[in-house]
């Protein structure tokens, strides 16, 4: 059997069906997340009203909360005004400051929530040119990582505002092919999540024997 023959696509020369657009040309919106008040610090779960994203929050193409009650609060009376700032399933994720490039797509688990300043989302309009799947797969990538690190670079805490976020390039294949790309490379995170909780478990499992055996608590004798 002949060896299979990979075709590397770069950014300059597309495949027939392939094309180039604008992030801003994908989007609905580009939007930051709504400036804090003195009076939102300090909120958690504990204080009730909504909840926020942060960019810590991020991890590996997913919202991934491990303390649910730490999790940031606004007050429901603040919240309500802030209805334009509500994730929506389906909803991009990008942090524009400090730790750059960092996405996640939204899920139903998280519709509703709120975001940090220090965070974009991106919303796809109907009829999109883009698959949610595939664009977040897409800003995870090395070339649009490295265009987001290069734009930001040469301040003291790197940023990137959402106009020149609306200009980064995104390569489409047709919907069929970002289809499958975009579903390839969801599993692959969802099982490098599912091995990341078990190391954070079996970690913390670590230190409560640890703490156990040598408080004389268990015995490590058979």
């Amino acid at each position: 059997m002949a060896p299979e023959v990979w075709t590397v696509i770069t950014l300059d020369e597309l495949a027939p069906g392939w094309s180039r657009r604008p992030l801003r040309e994908l989007c609905s919106s580009i939007q930051a997340g709504p400036g804090q008040r003195a009076e939102d610090k300090g909120r958690t779960q504990a204080n009730g009203g909504s909840p926020v994203v942060l960019p810590r929050d991020l991890r590996g193409q997913r919202i991934v909360i491990e303390d649910a009650a730490a999790v940031p609060t606004i007050a429901w009376e603040r919240a309500r005004t802030l209805v334009k700032y509500q994730m929506a399933e389906g909803d991009i994720l990008l942090t524009r400051t400090g730790t750059m490039g960092r996405c996640a797509l939204v899920t139903e688990e998280h519709a509703g929530w709120l975001f940090h300043p220090n965070l974009v989302r991106l919303r796809l309009p109907e009829g999109r040119r883009a698959s949610a799947a595939y664009l977040t797969a897409y800003l995870s990538a090395t070339a649009a990582q490295d265009w987001i690190r290069t734009r930001a670079a040469g301040a003291v805490i790197p940023s990137l505002s959402t106009r020149t976020l609306g200009e980064l390039p995104v390569v489409l294949p047709p919907a069929a092919e970002q289809a499958a790309i975009g579903a390839t490379l969801a599993a692959l995170d969802d099982k490098i999540q599912a091995h990341t909780e078990i190391a954070r478990a079996t970690r913390a499992y670590r230190s409560e024997l640890a703490d156990a055996l040598m408080n004389g608590v268990l015995s490590a004798e058979p």
